[in-house]
């Protein structure tokens, strides 16, 4: 098989650009200015430290995520961790776009 002949399927979304649809979701769901969610870090407190969000809107949140990714989001895989910081919440978002 030569380099011609092999074709490679796109894997979905780049890392990159999962970050950007993420914090658009943020930034829509929220109401939050562009400002605060540009500077958010791995690091980054959410569910707990931004009164934004809470209950009724991690609702929000996830159906957001599956409608703008593409995923599925099962009950079973919200917890805690995930929504801790925005980098839990972007490894996550990463990993349900390789999942499928």
């Amino acid at each position: 098989m030569t380099a011609d002949t092999v074709t490679f399927e796109p894997t979905g979304p780049s890392r990159s650009e999962i970050d950007t649809i993420m914090r658009a979701i943020l930034r829509d769901v929220l109401g939050l200015e562009d400002d605060q969610v540009a500077g958010f870090g791995p690091d980054t407190g959410l569910f707990g430290h931004l009164p934004e969000l809470d209950s009724m809107a991690v609702a929000g949140l996830l159906t957001e995520m599956e409608d703008r990714l593409d995923i599925v989001i099962d009950d079973d895989d919200v917890d805690g961790e995930m929504l801790e910081t925005f980098g839990g919440l972007l490894a996550f978002a990463e990993a349900k776009t390789v999942e499928g």
